[in-house]
């Protein structure tokens, strides 16, 4: 429920109150909560992964909720985007349309699965005859599938619906599941360092492609929208939570750790503008705000809170 729920709740904030503040149709409200609705992996998944590793909330596997939820949230919310853009840009979306969102996380994970044990399999297979395969050269092949996977989803749209994101997930969990975790350990840095200048380049793009003027004209209105959207964003994460046995405080942190926006907001915010939408500066302009007011709130309020609402080592 946490990989959709909250997602969910957030987009119909926007569809009920982008079009009141922000003068836009219910499918721009659409295409802008699909594109502000995604929690922020950069943000989330190395603080997780540290809680985790700090075994603070693990008794009641909160920081691997939140995790495994945020990254699946991530696939869901692009999913979404896609359809509505065709909406957006003059098309019409059937019901086979939304029915192929779980089709796709189906055949996404399969596939990615799969394709994560034949990495495995060639890499222990070298290992066996003495062929020692460098770390540097399997981050390669790991981001050379990768890029692979991606180009599946494009090949098989036509035909079926299969997520090329949610295939790249499924092969690395697969891989760190199945190989020494010194191994995943060594890889995982490897990554890190490729972020580190992909960061930089996806941020400074986003900065570029920003009319600061037009976003200080909308500023009001857009902060009390991304506020709005952050209630509903918070009324789904309490659903999810009805019927467990977490505290109101780890409730709280939950919804604390949903609350960053960063990195999904600025790979896809300046798309609808460079498809000529005529609510493509405004998305981005909201995506922008976003990232500047939920990521640090999120990350400061994930790390200040964790200790006193989800306790220390268990």
């Amino acid at each position: 429920m946490m990989s959709f729920v909250p997602a969910c709740c957030e987009i119909v904030g926007y569809v009920l109150f982008a079009p009141l503040l922000l003068g836009v149709n219910h499918i721009e409200a659409a295409v802008m909560g699909a594109v502000l609705s995604a929690v922020s992996p950069a943000v989330v998944v190395p603080r997780m992964v540290k809680l985790i590793e700090e075994k603070c909330g693990t008794q009641k596997s909160i920081p691997q909720m939140i995790l495994a939820g945020a990254s699946c949230d991530d696939i869901f919310v692009i999913v979404l985007f896609s359809t509505f853009v065709t909406m957006a840009q003059g098309g019409s979306a059937k019901a086979t349309d939304f029915l192929n969102i779980p089709i796709s996380i189906v055949l996404g994970v399969l596939l990615g699965a799969a394709v994560g044990f034949a990495v495995f399999f060639l890499f222990e297979k070298a290992y066996q005859h003495s062929h020692k395969i460098r770390n540097s050269t399997k981050a390669i092949i790991l981001l050379g599938t990768s890029f692979l996977l991606m180009s599946i989803e494009t090949l098989a749209k036509p035909y079926v619906a299969v997520s090329g994101l949610l295939a790249v997930v499924a092969m690395a969990c697969v891989v760190k599941l199945k190989a020494d975790k010194s191994v995943s350990v060594r890889l995982s840095e490897k990554f890190g360092k490729l972020w580190i200048g992909a960061e930089v380049l996806l941020f400074v793009l986003v900065g570029a492609a920003v009319d600061v003027r037009y976003t200080l004209t909308a500023g009001v209105m857009v902060v009390l929208m991304i506020f709005i959207a952050l209630t509903f964003r918070t009324v789904g994460v309490c659903l999810c939570m009805l019927g467990t046995e977490l505290t109101a405080k780890e409730r709280l942190f939950c919804v604390i750790a949903y609350l960053p926006k960063a990195t999904v907001q600025a790979a896809i915010g300046s798309v609808p503008l460079s498809l000529g939408l005529s609510c493509g500066k405004i998305v981005l302009s909201v995506a922008v705000l976003a990232i500047l007011i939920t990521a640090p709130l999120g990350a400061i309020g994930i790390d200040r809170t964790h200790k006193a609402l989800i306790g220390g080592e268990n």
